[in-house]
């Protein structure tokens, strides 16, 4: 692993801007509230170009593209409309699919593009709705980029330092994300996360 680096803005605002020119310095290696930061930042980039990203999300509920629970639907309606991004640049789940069978598939498409790791069905995640499709640890730690945005007081127990470290915080999902030759970053926003750090 490349280390881990702490970013703490002083606002959203500011923290916005520097997430946008992070993805796009990374995205030739790489990939609620983070797309609609996105979806104002990305396109303010100029000579921005997206059309040969490869976008794949770690988590997806599984519910309809137009459900405001659905993070491929959320992307595509506020960020994808807005940016150069082929839809063949795009690996989303089916959610017509069972929970099973849409893992399944999606871990077939992630390995159509060369990616070996796997996608597991979630049936009893603890934010409804409680169904969805998610990236294993072993794909998350293969990524070129890792950044955690954290912006409000409510992610500020999960961003901790002992997350990051590995302390008392290793029970949490986060603290498994170890990158293998990336970095890891955690941008967040001074009034929500960092204060309570």
């Amino acid at each position: 692993m490349s280390g881990r680096r702490v970013v703490v803005f002083s606002s959203a605002a500011e923290l916005g801007p520097a997430l946008a020119h992070l993805l796009a310095s990374r995205a030739d290696k790489a990939r609620g509230s983070l797309v609609s930061m996105l979806s104002k930042e990305l396109p303010a980039l100029p000579d921005l170009d997206c059309s040969h990203w490869l976008v794949g999300f770690c988590d997806d509920r599984l519910v309809p593209f137009d459900d405001g629970e659905n993070t491929y639907g959320l992307h595509k309606n506020q960020l994808f409309s807005k940016i150069n991004i082929p839809d063949s640049g795009v690996l989303a789940i089916d959610p017509s699919l069972s929970v099973q069978e849409c893992a399944e598939d999606y871990a077939r498409k992630l390995k159509e593009e060369d990616i070996s790791k796997i996608v597991a069905p979630i049936c009893d995640s603890p934010k409804p709705p409680p169904q969805c499709v998610t990236m294993t640890f072993p794909m998350v730690n293969l990524a070129h980029c890792v950044v955690f945005v954290s912006t409000g007081g409510s992610k500020a127990p999960v961003f901790s330092f002992q997350v990051l470290e590995g302390g008392e915080g290793q029970a949490l999902p986060a603290a498994r994300v170890v990158p293998t030759t990336a970095s890891l970053t955690l941008q967040m926003e001074r009034p929500g996360s960092a204060a309570k750090l």
